[in-house]
């Protein structure tokens, strides 16, 4: 299993776990907010590092 598929299935478990305490609308901000938060976290270099070996994967 990939990295990127253990960190979808985490998010997932996080969103369903918090749903029922802070509601739907504020789980979906946390599952989408914090992968977004962690990409602008990085540096230029990384991001396009990122963007890199995405699309070679993409490619194959």
């Amino acid at each position: 299993m990939s990295t990127r598929t253990k960190i979808v299935i985490g998010g997932v478990a996080v969103g369903l776990l918090l749903m029922p305490l802070i509601g739907f609308w504020l789980s979906l901000l946390v599952v989408l907010g914090v992968p977004a938060l962690a990409y602008l976290a990085l540096d230029p270099g990384q991001r396009r590092r990122l963007r890199r070996v995405t699309r070679k994967e993409i490619g194959r």
